[in-house]
């Protein structure tokens, strides 16, 4: 299968993003490494599979792993610590390279660990996950997480390069992948309606080994992040439409202790309840929302919350989350197929009867 490269480009920096398969012993790491001076942060389950021929293809390099725990919990500041204590005492100087080699945990807090050492060194993006390819390894996003709120504490910060092997996703459980998938969608809800449909009519062929079809969907996804990340790189504007679903769905892991639902389990969650506020508003049309439901379905995800979490826990989770910007919650809706908008015109009653919309009992 060929190569294909998507070009994020930024005030002051330009990077590729590299889709295809396989590419983690084929891609030219070295045109984005300036040093000897590597450092692989992974996790034991990714590293079992694909540390090995990450470090055969950096064996030019003198290459140092941090193996971090897995999981979302674990994306805090007491791992980035730890990571800034091995940088430290390995003494990387300020042109070593930070490779971060898994999904969206691992790449969020190497990234923010590299904009962190020494204000900031060069990093690379090597992601392992769909959600990770499509999504958080693209942009700059880089965060850990605080016991209050997920994503508190960050910056923005350009990676030298993105490396998506699609190879990848043939280890990656069901579930990850469907939750990767939410994702997906978002970008057809928000951008290009075109892509949901895609998705729709390709429902049974939406699987990890299917490489020409999730590499024509990951690169569709590349370029939309693109394009908004260059329009509006610290998402001051048209960046926030990204965010769809991710208010609501921010605060759902977060009541889940970031173990009970994957990110792309909560935002496909948090997605229904964006389009339920819309409906509820006669923003969109009933069959709209049952019929982005019915994908979300189909695709074995999640579509609501039991009744143990109440309406009211829910939004006082989503009061700190860091997009508000005042007193009032700030979401993102749909307003028709392919278009959203940000506001905080709703009421927290509003808001409630959209979160208790889709309720099941567990």
């Amino acid at each position: 299968m060929s190569m294909k490269q998507v070009t994020v480009a930024v005030e002051g920096h330009q990077y590729p993003i590299f889709i295809g398969s396989p590419l983690l012993t084929t891609a030219s790491f070295k045109d984005f490494i300036s040093s000897n001076q590597v450092l692989i942060i992974s996790n034991p389950t990714v590293a079992a599979h694909y540390l090995a021929p990450l470090q055969s293809a950096l064996d030019e390099f003198d290459c140092e792993v941090f193996l971090m725990d897995d999981g979302e919990s674990y994306k805090s500041l007491t791992t980035f610590n730890l990571i800034m204590e091995r940088l430290i005492s390995l003494g990387m100087r300020r042109n070593a390279t930070i490779v971060a080699l898994g999904g969206g945990v691992v790449g969020d807090i190497a990234g923010f660990s590299a904009a962190c050492y020494q204000r900031g060194v060069p990093f690379i993006q090597v992601p392992t996950t769909l959600l990770a390819m499509v999504d958080s390894s693209v942009g700059g996003k880089t965060a850990v997480n605080h016991p209050l709120a997920k994503n508190m504490i960050g910056a923005f910060y350009q990676p030298q390069a993105v490396i998506a092997d699609l190879a990848c996703l043939k280890t990656l459980p069901q579930r990850e992948f469907n939750a990767g998938m939410a994702e997906v969608v978002k970008y057809g809800l928000i951008d290009d309606f075109s892509l949901f449909e895609k998705i729709e009519q390709n429902l049974p062929h939406l699987q990890p080994d299917n490489s020409a079809l999730m590499a024509e969907i990951v690169e569709r996804c590349c370029e939309i992040k693109a394009k908004v990340v260059a329009l509006d790189e610290k998402e001051t504007g048209v960046r926030a439409h990204l965010n769809l679903g991710h208010t609501f769905g921010h605060a759902i892991e977060k009541i889940g202790d970031y173990s009970r639902w994957l990110h792309g389990e909560a935002v496909a969650i948090g997605t229904l309840m964006a389009m339920a506020l819309a409906e509820q508003n006669n923003l969109i049309d009933p069959e709209y929302y049952h019929r982005v439901k019915t994908v979300f379905a189909c695709l074995g995800l999640p579509t609501s919350i039991p009744d143990s979490i109440s309406s009211e826990r829910l939004i006082e989770v989503m009061r700190h989350d860091k997009k508000n910007l005042s007193e009032h919650i700030r979401v993102v809706v749909p307003t028709g197929p392919g278009v959203v908008k940000v506001t905080d015109e709703f009421s927290v009653a509003e808001l409630c009867a959209a979160i208790d919309s889709g309720r099941v009992t567990l």
